[in-house]
């Protein structure tokens, strides 16, 4: 393969594979967690590196993975003392155990590649040269290190799909069914440091955050159901990492950045054009309701005063507005819009019902 389509490859790996645990973490409302945890693992890496002497070694990925085990529970030990909120323990935790990790780094491991720079940025378009052989095929190691977290972590939703399910929307619920939402919590939370330290070497901690937050976020502006939120996430992730390697390329920078700015455009887009949820979508609905309230009190007055002495004056087309202490022109566009909706119709300048509007009315007074 050649190195585009390797670098690729591993975008697209590491995509769907932060996407998967990210939605949890997005409907759990903990996506600051991934931050905190994708950058305290780096305490773990770097006491596994001082017990093994190898920064290549699988083993890492078990230091890291209890760091970040450690860093939810010590949040959650925090927030239990009623003390702090839980995003105030989230700051005070994960910036002490980063800080750590930087401090052993900077002092004990300058002469190694396990620094702060590699650690903190990475560079995906470097993968093709960090290579490993398997079954005498060469493959770049994120690839292979990227695709076992990935199979791991679809596995384990696929497994689990009912109980995480169950835990993310109702706590209470899976206790009583026997479920332990402590135990798939954690579960959870090794998931997301594995992912995250595993996609450190291959594209740096501020892509795993993108990728591992924003499609999932994208997604549920889409869907109300989880399976589909999670296909929807893996997709624009994806889009994302390829959309990004083009603009690098054309652009002639960064591939991480790129493909951290694209899933940023892509959720951008959604959030004006979801369908339901976008702000256009929105502002739509709420326009449309504007004036069909508008026109439901105009039935509602031409109702009142419909077969009565007065309604010659009360539903008089040119006079209606004293009457509803409305402005003219306003009262004319609540008028065309209820001819357009077949509500009212007009006879000899005056207002008059349809069928279609007194049964408007009447579901008004209804309510």
């Amino acid at each position: 393969m050649s190195p585009q389509i390797e670098i690729l490859l591993v975008a697209i790996i590491v995509s769907i594979a932060c996407a998967l645990p990210g939605v949890f973490l997005i409907l759990r409302r903990m996506a600051l967690m991934s931050d905190a945890i994708s950058h305290s693992v780096l305490l773990g890496i770097v006491v596994g590196f001082f017990i093994i002497g190898q920064v290549d070694s699988p083993i890492l990925l078990i230091f890291a993975a209890g760091t970040g085990v450690a860093t939810v529970s010590l949040v959650e030990l925090l927030h239990r003392t009623q003390l702090v909120k839980e995003d105030a323990a989230i700051g005070i935790v994960f910036p002490a155990l980063f800080s750590i990790g930087v401090i052993l780094v900077t002092r004990y491991a300058n002469n190694v590649h396990l620094d702060q720079d590699v650690v903190l940025l990475g560079e995906i378009a470097l993968a093709p040269f960090d290579r490993v052989t398997i079954l005498g095929l060469s493959l770049p190691r994120g690839l292979v290190v990227m695709t076992l977290i990935l199979v791991t972590n679809l596995s384990c939703i696929v497994i689990f799909y009912k109980e995480l399910k169950i835990s993310t929307f109702d706590a209470g619920l899976a206790t009583a069914l026997g479920f332990s939402p402590v135990f798939i919590h954690y579960g959870l939370m090794s998931l997301v440091s594995i992912t995250a330290v595993g996609a450190f070497h291959a594209v740096g901690a501020v892509l795993v955050v993108a990728l591992m937050i924003v499609p999932p976020a994208t997604a549920y502006l889409l869907t109300n159901r989880l399976s589909i939120m999670l296909a929807i996430s893996s997709l624009v992730g994806t889009i994302s990492a390829i959309m990004g390697y083009f603009v690098a390329a054309k652009m002639d920078a960064s591939v991480a950045g790129s493909m951290a700015s694209m899933t940023g455009i892509c959720f951008l887009l959604t959030f004006l054009i979801a369908p339901k949820r976008g702000i256009l979508a929105i502002i739509y609905r709420r326009f449309r309701q504007k004036w069909e309230f508008s026109q439901t009190l105009l039935l509602i007055h031409l109702v009142n005063h419909e077969g009565k002495e007065n309604e010659a004056e009360e539903c008089n087309v040119n006079r209606i507005n004293q009457h509803l202490s409305w402005n003219q022109t306003f009262t004319q566009n609540v008028i065309l819009y209820a001819e357009k909706k077949g509500s009212i119709q007009i006879e000899e300048q005056i207002l008059r019902l349809t069928n279609r509007g007194r049964e408007i009315a009447d579901q008004a007074f209804a309510r």
